[in-house]
């Protein structure tokens, strides 16, 4: 499965800012590594739901090289002296059901409350739904109100996760028809 082609485009930002938003590429990896080293230990705890000290290389050399079959993504660039930085970042990946993707985000503190947030879970949602993705599902840790208010506004259904009350599962729908009932075979 491709993506279908994903047109980058100049976005501004609430503060005056305009940002160049542009489908992840498998040569981003020493900007997205440079993006989790700007992060503070508290954004890391929010992004990944867990103290996370080194970025997990080979993950991320998995997933850039998944993309676009299993999964797709968008970054935010800003201009920078090393030619641009990634600023924010949303992905999904797909996993054993080919209707529904796993998303992650992650906005730069610096961008922080500017709408990049919203900007890039929007092209996210769109790229998803022309794919033919069914539904995007995001688990999201109780504490992060910022990110359970932007989902809520997004569409998302916000929900307890059973198995685990500090996170909030967020769920949308997309596009037409029914997703199977994932307890019936």
């Amino acid at each position: 499965m491709t993506e279908p082609d994903f047109v980058a485009f100049d976005a501004p930002l609430r503060d005056g800012r305009t940002v160049r938003v542009r489908a992840i590429e498998r040569s981003d990896e020493a900007e997205v590594l440079q993006a989790f080293d700007r992060m503070s230990a508290d954004a890391r705890y929010m992004r990944f739901m867990r103290v996370v000290r080194e970025p997990n290389r080979d993950r991320l050399r998995k997933a850039l090289e998944a993309m676009p079959s299993k999964g797709f993504g968008v970054v935010a660039t800003a201009p920078a002296a090393d030619g641009f930085d990634i600023v924010g970042s949303a992905t999904y990946m797909v996993g054993g059901d080919p209707l529904r993707g796993e998303f992650a985000i992650n906005v730069d503190a610096d961008y922080g409350g500017a709408g990049l947030g919203r900007r890039l879970m929007t092209a996210l949602i769109d790229a998803a739904a022309r794919r033919g993705l069914r539904e995007l599902e995001g688990f999201v840790l109780t504490e992060n109100k910022p990110m359970l208010r932007l989902a809520a506004g997004l569409g998302f259904a916000v929900t307890p996760d059973p198995e685990d009350l500090t996170v909030r599962i967020c769920r949308l729908r997309l596009g037409g028809g029914s997703l199977p009932d994932p307890g019936v075979e």
